[in-house]
């Protein structure tokens, strides 16, 4: 029995190292990330509303702040990745932002947003250009945005690189969810899934 138990324990042991290491593993571009997991505070505005992962914009408005979104810690530096899918479960308005990273003091303001249309274009609302297409109602799509402070901001859309666009020096933030752009309107109904982050 003690033979056995010493074996069980040394399984257990080897699978939690493998989950561990699987923890910490980056979806693109791998290699000396480490896994975090910064605070958030929830942003509602107008008819926004969410309910754990999902957002919704409730109203057709084509005015106003319509917001309902996670805005996470400010990062100063380094390289960080975030990851994760989202699925469009319906959509009467476009041009809603999905997915954005912003900077911080004394720079503040949007710096890339990526946004979905209605019919499942993904476009960059700084500039317009199209990101990827496909994300139609109840396709889930996983973004990573990977953001080389200084260097580079990346966004890959199912694991391809789409977008490369140059980073500043500064601080930064991540906000996910679903935002009305200036141009664009509600409803929409979106989940989010996966979330996960890792710098280095």
């Amino acid at each position: 029995m003690r033979k056995k138990s010493r074996a069980a324990a040394g399984i257990l042991a080897i699978c939690g190292m493998f989950l561990g290491a699987q923890t910490a593993y980056a979806q693109v571009e791998p290699g000396g990330w480490t896994s975090y997991s910064p605070g958030y505070n929830v942003q509602l505005k107008g008819c926004g509303q969410t309910n754990g992962l999902t957002f919704t914009l409730s109203c057709s408005s084509t005015s106003g702040e319509q917001r309902a979104e996670r805005r996470f810690d400010t990062y100063t530096g380094g390289t960080r990745q975030f990851e994760g899918s989202f699925k469009i479960t319906s959509m009467g308005g476009t041009r809603i932002s999905l997915k954005q990273t912003f900077r911080e003091s004394p720079s503040a303001g949007p710096y890339f947003i990526m946004a979905a249309e209605r019919g499942g274009r993904l476009y960059s609302v700084e500039g317009g250009a199209t990101i990827a297409s496909g994300a139609t109602v109840g396709t889930s799509v996983r973004v990573n945005t990977v953001n080389q402070v200084g260097n580079t901001h990346r966004t890959y859309i199912n694991g391809s690189l789409k977008n490369t666009v140059s980073s500043p020096s500064g601080s930064y933030y991540d906000k996910f969810g679903a935002y009305r752009t200036n141009s664009g309107n509600g409803p929409i109904t979106v989940t989010w899934s996966g979330i996960q982050f890792w710098r280095k």
